[in-house]
């Protein structure tokens, strides 16, 4: 009993606090609106997978390598993605080390369909292939990535295929793969 009497004497103290009727109003019904909004937006946000990209010379030598070679399943782009997230990239920051001093149809097609290929790295993890690097020495195959990581992942699957590679520095990592038809491909981690 003398529980209830002190709910019944603190109850319009928390009333002051909790008033129903705000709630209810218009005011009171768009900061809870806000409010689910910010939570399904952390909710989709969090959720999204992780996305190395890595930009190539070929993108159809890209996909024999990645399919056909490495064995990475195809993967759906992700939600976020859909939502031209990579599109304000842009050419502008790009190293013209790696860029090509003359555009080629495949480059200049590349950045008007960005779309590129994308594959299944890890669980939460998609690997994004883009065109835009160019040749590297002696012609080679360059594919040139910003993340430390996903060449890691990438070296990792080279090892485990057990094919040809080279690894050139660990910082930068730089290594070289043969693909089947005895191209050499340079995997190029480049410092942002």
């Amino acid at each position: 009993m003398a529980f209830v009497t002190h709910f019944s004497v603190f109850t319009p103290y928390l009333a002051a606090f909790l008033p129903i009727d705000s709630i209810f109003s218009t005011q009171g019904i768009m900061v809870m609106l806000l409010g689910a909004y910010g939570l399904a937006m952390w909710m989709f946000l969090t959720s999204a997978p992780k996305v190395y990209t890595i930009m190539v010379c070929d993108l159809e030598i890209a996909r024999q390598f990645y399919e056909g070679l490495l064995e990475l399943p195809v993967a759906e782009v992700p939600l976020h993605y859909y939502y031209n997230y990579e599109q304000t990239l842009g050419t502008d920051g790009f190293d013209s080390l790696y860029m090509p001093t003359t555009p080629s149809p495949t480059t200049t097609t590349a950045f008007r369909n960005s779309d590129g290929l994308w594959y299944q790295l890890k669980k939460n993890t998609q690997l994004h292939i883009i065109a835009g690097a160019s040749y590297g020495h002696k012609n080679r195959q360059r594919h040139v990535c910003f993340d430390h990581e996903c060449l890691e992942d990438i070296l990792m699957r080279v090892q485990s295929r057990r094919l040809k590679y080279k690894i050139r520095r660990n910082k930068p990592l730089n290594f070289l793969v043969k693909d089947i038809e005895e191209r050499v491909i340079e995997m190029a981690e480049v410092n942002n």
